[in-house]
């Protein structure tokens, strides 16, 4: 059995070079495989390994009281889902390209699982908005979730513009895979003048775990081997084209213009 692990922390780390390279041999020595992004302003990790592994890892993360309790998403698989172990040092753990968005100082407050699924059985008048990329929003979403067909959170500041102006002054609650792109999106929302802006603490994948699938239709994608995951956090049946690396369902699967490591209906009609 593969221990699946992730987690992140905006926080500042100007020793980011010297922290690399001893980050690198501790993964290598444990067995891991996955990414590790270090960045000025954070870390960010996606890992998979034995149970072991994974627990020095984390000891070697609680070293460092900078790092020392990040919230950590488990999952497991019968297969290791990443090809190598890779140390990334980056200017941006989650990239938007905007120096004035910070959220080790500034970002909008969270709210449990819990409370968002008792907003919804309740019906709440709020605005539920999905901050994630159109392919991923095509796999799976909430219920009545706002989208923003974005191919990059890039775009994400340019998109919340084309917004109706009375979402300015109504509770939005947003969310993403495993609430990383959130701490930045709330953010810029929040600067954008949207008045209550509030962030689904874990994502979509921490929801899963505490509340199961209700009021949530289809998969959700995650960016390793797996694909994507169900509400039990377990592998489903899409799958990613070699070529264009656009996720298809099982129903796409059975276009005639899928054919395994040449193409699939996406790439195929638009000539990619």
């Amino acid at each position: 059995m593969i221990v699946n692990i992730a987690g992140y922390r905006f926080v500042d780390l100007p020793d980011r070079d010297e922290l690399h390279q001893p980050m690198l041999d501790n993964c290598i020595k444990a067995g891991l495989k996955g990414t590790v992004l270090l960045s000025p302003n954070g870390i960010n990790f996606f890992l998979a390994g034995s149970k072991e592994a994974t627990e020095a890892f984390l000891s070697h993360l609680e070293s460092d009281e900078r790092l020392a309790g990040i919230p950590i998403k488990v999952s497991n698989t019968d297969y290791q889902p990443f090809r190598r172990m890779l140390v990334k040092r980056k200017q941006e753990i989650i990239s938007l390209g905007r120096d004035d968005i910070r959220p080790a100082e500034f970002t909008g407050p969270h709210i449990s699982p819990t409370e968002f699924k008792q907003m919804l059985d309740e019906g709440e008048d709020i605005v539920v908005l999905d901050s994630r990329n159109d392919y991923e929003t095509r796999v799976g979403m909430f219920d009545g979730a706002v989208e923003l067909d974005i191919p990059s959170f890039r775009e994400f500041p340019d998109a919340i513009e084309t917004l109706p102006d009375e979402y300015r002054s109504k509770t939005v609650v947003m969310y993403c895979t495993g609430g990383i792109r959130c701490e930045k999106a709330s953010a810029v929302m929040l600067k954008a003048g949207f008045e209550d802006v509030r962030q689904l603490e874990g994502g979509i994948l921490g929801y899963f775990d505490e509340c199961g699938g209700t009021h949530w239709s289809g998969d959700c994608f995650v960016f390793d081997q797996r694909v994507a995951l169900d509400y039990q956090l377990e592998e489903t049946e899409v799958v990613m084209c070699f070529r264009c690396r656009e996720p298809l369902s099982a129903e796409e699967q059975r276009s005639e213009h899928y054919v395994i490591n040449q193409h699939c209906p996406y790439c195929f009609e638009s000539g990619r």
